[in-house]
């Protein structure tokens, strides 16, 4: 079996570019969320990277990044969920706003997830597995489960230590039934539109969530 690293990425440290890259990989190649003319550089970033807290995941034995999310924190620039989404203010719970962060660009790549798999597994029935053999639709589903949750724990982790209260998120329907099945609480703020994909926004109330993770729900 092979193990999966996280890691705080600090805007020194040597892997710090590499996370726009994937990022790049991810919405210009993968999904065609962005258009790859506006990053020549090959980095997709913008101007709320300086102001948040970055995660990333890589295969053991590898510093090579498959997954990347960001917490964006309170700064003078706000939250582009509250620029780009349509939000009911009555359905917003009364809040510091030095005490929120806002979940975004999650970001896994599939090319490179299965590139890893191949040079971190050794064994014969890995090697199948990492050509996409045998492994179940189920299976892979649960292995992109494991590689979101793992970030989302950085990030639940992180906020604890920062004395958070909300998260902000905008998402696809999809990915929060994936983190509502696991016993995450997210609640709907505002409509559903077209923005990297279909997208509504949320908001999280940290405690709530915390006390899922204690009924053993293993969100984290």
């Amino acid at each position: 079996m092979f193990a999966i690293n996280y890691h705080k990425i600090e805007n020194h440290d040597e892997r710090y570019p590499d996370l726009f890259r994937l990022r790049y990989r991810v919405y210009c190649d993968e999904r065609g969320f962005e258009d790859p003319l506006d990053y020549p550089d090959m980095k997709e970033r913008d101007e709320f990277d300086d102001h948040s807290v970055h995660f990333c995941n890589s295969f053991e034995g590898s510093d090579e990044p498959i997954g990347t999310v960001r917490m964006i924190l309170h700064s003078g620039k706000g939250f582009p969920i509250e620029k780009n989404f349509i939000i009911d203010k009555r359905f917003l719970p009364t809040f510091d706003r030095t005490k929120i962060a806002e979940i975004s660009r999650l970001a896994i790549s599939k090319v490179l997830r299965r590139k890893a798999e191949k040079r971190v597994f050794h064994s014969d029935k890995v090697v199948s597995i990492a050509r996409g053999n045998t492994l179940s639709v189920k299976d892979r589903r649960q292995k992109e489960k494991n590689h979101v949750l793992g970030l989302y724990d950085c990030i639940y982790k992180e906020s604890l230590q920062r004395g958070l209260t909300h998260w902000y998120a905008g998402m696809t329907e999809g990915l929060c039934s994936l983190l509502s099945s696991m016993g995450c609480v997210w609640h709907p703020i505002g409509p559903r539109i077209n923005y990297h994909g279909f997208r509504r926004p949320y908001i999280a109330v940290i405690g709530e969530n915390a006390e899922a993770a204690r009924r053993n729900l293993r969100l984290f």
